[in-house]
């Protein structure tokens, strides 16, 4: 198998690793269903590696095929409270019967093509669609829309995407619901983009 499984996680001062058993739990359901083992010594190797720290962290952990894992760890600031993200469009798409989309692995060949569609400039986060043009996510973010029903939408994973860590977050605890969104409903209502890592981000189509 020539990919690996990747966990990003962000590590607080006086809180320790945010949502540490969800990206564990992810972890080790997708390298059961992938064939790798080694996902049990994930948390050893993850506070193994934890440095001596005051400040928010960013700690990507990787799990290869033949059971090694890598743990870096680096400084995160976090984005402020009233950051807006501009968001694009991608031509490039998913497929929605790609099982892989649903776990967090290396092989990114349509996210890096999504994003090289735009220049940094101009965009903060693209978001891609499938091949029957639902929204699907962006190429880092799970995709949110509030359309003032006073619960978050969200694609469902059978549109073709990653089973992001804060999305099953929000749906485990009633903030979110699945939808299958297309582009013209996020003119109804607030777009949010988010991940375990960053949190929820306000999004705007530029």
């Amino acid at each position: 198998m020539d990919f690996s499984l990747i966990e990003t996680l962000r590590w607080e001062p006086g809180i320790g690793f945010v949502r540490l058993e969800r990206h564990l739990a992810r972890l080790t359901h997708s390298a059961a269903l992938c064939g790798l083992t080694g996902a049990e010594k994930a948390e050893d190797a993850l506070r193994a590696a934890l440095p001596d720290s005051n400040t928010p962290l960013r700690i990507r952990l990787e799990l290869f095929p033949d059971g090694r894992i890598e743990v870096q760890a680096a400084a995160f600031t976090p984005l402020a409270a009233d950051a807006i993200w501009r968001l694009k469009i991608a031509e490039t798409r998913l497929a929605s019967t790609d099982p892989l989309l649903r776990h967090k692995t290396s092989r990114r060949a349509p996210y890096v093509a999504a994003r090289a569609e735009f220049p940094a400039g101009e965009a903060d986060e693209v978001i891609l669609l499938n091949e029957r043009g639902e929204l699907c996510e962006g190429t880092i973010t799970s995709l949110f829309l509030d359309d003032g029903a006073g619960i978050l939408k969200t694609p469902p994973l059978a549109a073709g995407l990653l089973a992001g860590v804060l999305r099953a977050d929000l749906l485990e605890n009633g903030k979110a619901v699945e939808a299958v969104l297309r582009p013209e409903d996020l003119s109804g209502g607030k777009i949010f983009i988010g991940n375990s890592l960053r949190g929820l981000i306000r999004g705007t189509l530029s």
